[in-house]
Protein backbone atom coordinates (compact mmCIF):
# COMPACT_ATOMS: atom_id res chain seq x y z
CA UNK A 1 0.00 0.00 0.00
CA UNK A 2 1.88 3.45 -1.26
CA UNK A 3 1.58 6.81 0.93
CA UNK A 4 -1.25 8.42 -1.26
CA UNK A 5 -3.46 5.06 -0.30
CA UNK A 6 -2.65 5.28 3.36
CA UNK A 7 -3.55 8.92 3.48
CA UNK A 8 -7.42 8.36 1.62
CA UNK A 9 -7.84 5.56 4.25
CA UNK A 10 -6.81 7.78 7.21
CA UNK A 11 -8.62 10.70 5.60
CA UNK A 12 -11.91 8.76 4.82
CA UNK A 13 -13.69 9.28 7.91
CA UNK A 14 -13.01 13.07 7.70
CA UNK A 15 -14.01 13.16 4.44
CA UNK A 16 -17.56 12.29 5.53
CA UNK A 17 -17.57 14.13 8.69
CA UNK A 18 -17.16 17.14 6.44
CA UNK A 19 -19.89 15.97 4.40
CA UNK A 20 -22.28 15.42 7.24
CA UNK A 21 -21.35 19.12 8.23
CA UNK A 22 -22.04 20.93 5.18
CA UNK A 23 -25.61 19.22 4.64
CA UNK A 24 -26.71 19.94 8.64
CA UNK A 25 -25.52 23.60 8.12
CA UNK A 26 -25.67 24.39 4.75
CA UNK A 27 -27.92 27.34 5.31
CA UNK A 28 -25.30 29.05 7.40
CA UNK A 29 -22.87 28.35 5.74
CA UNK A 30 -24.35 29.71 2.26
CA UNK A 31 -25.37 33.10 4.74
CA UNK A 32 -21.79 33.44 6.23
CA UNK A 33 -20.31 33.46 2.69
CA UNK A 34 -22.81 35.91 1.54
CA UNK A 35 -21.88 38.38 4.54
CA UNK A 36 -18.08 37.75 3.41
CA UNK A 37 -18.54 38.73 0.18
CA UNK A 38 -20.84 41.85 1.03
CA UNK A 39 -17.84 43.37 3.86
CA UNK A 40 -15.27 42.24 1.22
CA UNK A 41 -17.17 44.13 -1.60
CA UNK A 42 -17.73 47.47 0.57
CA UNK A 43 -14.24 47.37 1.77
CA UNK A 44 -13.08 47.50 -1.97
CA UNK A 45 -15.66 49.76 -2.48
CA UNK A 46 -17.55 47.51 -5.33
CA UNK A 47 -14.52 47.42 -7.44
CA UNK A 48 -13.96 43.85 -7.55
CA UNK A 49 -17.77 43.28 -7.33
CA UNK A 50 -17.64 40.54 -10.26
CA UNK A 51 -14.69 38.70 -9.18
CA UNK A 52 -16.32 38.28 -5.73
CA UNK A 53 -19.38 37.21 -7.24
CA UNK A 54 -18.10 34.86 -9.11
CA UNK A 55 -15.92 33.70 -6.05
CA UNK A 56 -18.93 33.40 -4.18
CA UNK A 57 -20.90 31.40 -6.64
CA UNK A 58 -18.20 28.87 -6.81
CA UNK A 59 -18.32 28.36 -3.38
CA UNK A 60 -21.06 27.81 -2.99
CA UNK A 61 -21.24 25.43 -5.91
CA UNK A 62 -18.64 23.36 -3.81
CA UNK A 63 -20.51 23.59 -0.69
CA UNK A 64 -23.66 22.19 -2.53
CA UNK A 65 -21.56 19.14 -4.04
CA UNK A 66 -19.79 18.45 -0.56
CA UNK A 67 -23.23 18.85 1.27
CA UNK A 68 -25.48 16.59 -1.68
CA UNK A 69 -23.04 13.62 -2.16
CA UNK A 70 -24.71 11.25 -1.36
CA UNK A 71 -28.06 12.38 -2.66
CA UNK A 72 -30.13 10.42 -5.11
CA UNK A 73 -28.56 11.28 -8.53
CA UNK A 74 -25.20 12.36 -7.61
CA UNK A 75 -23.55 15.11 -6.98
CA UNK A 76 -26.07 18.10 -8.14
CA UNK A 77 -26.95 20.71 -5.89
CA UNK A 78 -30.10 22.33 -5.39
CA UNK A 79 -30.91 25.09 -7.23
CA UNK A 80 -29.85 28.36 -5.12
CA UNK A 81 -31.84 31.01 -4.78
Amino acid sequence: MGLLDNLKAKLAPAKDKVGDLAHQHEGRISEGLDKVAKAVDSKTKGKYSGQITSGTGKAKDALGKIAHKDAPGGQTPPAAS
